[in-house]
Parts: C-alpha cells; structure tokens; sequence
C-alpha cells in the first residue's frame, strides 16, 4: 500500500477509549492533492481516526503514516480544525488573533510575528471574506463565521494537509458553498484535504473520494459511493430507512447533539 503519492497511509490501526475500540483494523491510503469525505454515524469513529492522524491520539495498536513519516514529524506541515464545540468562545481573542495562531509554527525564535506572518494572515482573511471583522471578538461571531476564522488560521499556517472535523455542520449554504470552494482551491494546489461530515449531498457533490466508516472502513471510493444503498445500509445499519421513490432516509441517534461523544468516537 505504501507510495510516495500517498500524503496518509494507516495499516490495520485500532483506537479508542477506556477499554472501547472506536476504530478497528482501519486501513486506508489517502493520495496527495485529495479531497475526500469520511461519514458514517455517530460513534463511528470519525473524530478519532482524524485524531490519530493528526497525532492527538495514539492508536492502541498499527501504523500511521504521514507524509511518508511517523506521525509527528511533519506536525507543521499538517492542519486540523476541530469541531467548533471544542472551543472556548469566551476567551478574549480577536479574529485575526486567531488567525495569527496558525502561523505559530512559522514563528522566529522569540515568537514574534513577521511581514510574511502578517501578510498570510491578511490573506487567510481575505479569502474567507471576514477582513472586515479582522478585530472583532472571536465571541461575537456567528457560528458560521466561526467556522470560517478556524478555516482561515489552518490556510495561515500553509499546510500540506488539512484534517477538518464537521466544518461544514450547521452553517448556512452561502457559508457551505464558500468553505468547498476553498478546499477545492487547496486541492487543486495539492494539498491534501479530508474533512467529516454527517451532510451525504455535499460529500457526494464537492468531495473527490468519500471513506465510510462505522468502526471500521465499509468502503473507500469515489465520492458517488455516498449513493450507494448498499453502502449506506453497511455503514448506517438499522438506522438508514428506504423511500418508496427510491431514496434512502437516515435517522440518526435522537439522544446525539454535537460535541456530546467527544472522546468517545
């Protein structure tokens, strides 16, 4: 499976919490310059496989991969955005002060930030279209703006990967269409994307290649996987519902609310 054109290579690698497996023998090889999709349910699994690649958590057992080294070698060159409900909103911080954080990496010695750290984030900003809010309170924002600002100190930083956790859940569609028109952007460049996501019409319409994931790899493909009942009926089980037109309906856990099984997917 190994290729220098794999950025994310991960052989039968298992993880979870307490004595709860959340993933199980995950195998998977992610290409330089993808854009890719990982769904599934709740619990499945997906926040801990970004996890494990981003170097957050330590599988209990296989072998992670990135950018042809062990995780946390090329930390710099790798992005993640967790889910807005991990972030203390309170904390007196501006946008752009936000955005400056990507560039931390980057930083001299004293930690001072330079031109070229001021003008990626000046950039960062303007292709998020919130240069105007540059010293607004992170506070104050709408949660799709929220989302937005973390996109924007992940393109400071200038990585070669990005692992995004639910960047597009409850924003507005003018907001969804802005965040996938600039990670479309940054896989065009070749950098390599890959985001989860509950919304199956935008994985199967903006993505390159989806990951199913319940616990472990349903199926790895083409973004038009997501149109697959068969696939769907493996990944979601007894909670995806036929239409009699012919679609599918996913009922997903009525006691779930975002954020809730934070350390335990």
């Amino acid at each position: 499976m190994s290729s220098h054109n794999n950025a994310i290579e991960l052989t039968d690698v298992t993880a979870g919490y307490g004595n709860r497996a959340a993933i199980s023998g995950v195998s998977l090889a992610l290409s330089r310059g993808s854009l890719t999709a990982i769904f599934g349910p709740n619990g499945g699994g997906k926040s801990t496989l970004l996890k494990c690649i981003a170097g957050l958590k330590r599988p209990w057992s296989g072998n992670v991969q990135v950018l042809g080294a062990a995780v946390g070698v090329h930390a710099k060159r790798v992005a993640y955005v967790p889910q807005a409900e991990q972030v203390d909103w309170s904390f007196p911080v501006s946008v752009a002060e936000v955005v400056m954080m990507g560039r931390t990496p980057a930083l001299g010695p004293l930690g001072r930030s330079g031109t070229a750290d001021r003008a990626a984030v000046a950039d960062a900003l303007a292709r998020i279209d919130m240069t105007d809010l540059a010293q607004r309170q992170i506070g104050e924002l709408s949660g799709g703006q929220r989302r937005r600002v973390f996109l924007a100190r992940a393109i400071a930083a200038d990585p070669e990967i990005y692992l995004l956790d639910e960047p597009v859940t409850g924003v507005d569609p003018t907001t969804q269409e802005k965040i996938m028109n600039i990670l479309d952007a940054e896989a065009a460049r070749g950098r390599t994307v890959v985001a989860t996501t509950h919304d199956l019409a935008c994985a199967a319409q903006r993505f390159h290649d989806v990951v199913a994931l319940a616990g472990r790899v349903v199926a790895h493909g083409p973004a038009q996987l997501v149109l697959d009942q068969g696939v769907l009926e493996k990944t979601y089980g007894g909670h995806l519902v036929p239409l009699a037109g012919g679609g599918v309906v996913l009922l997903d856990d009525p006691h779930h609310s975002h954020g809730a099984h934070e350390g335990h997917e």
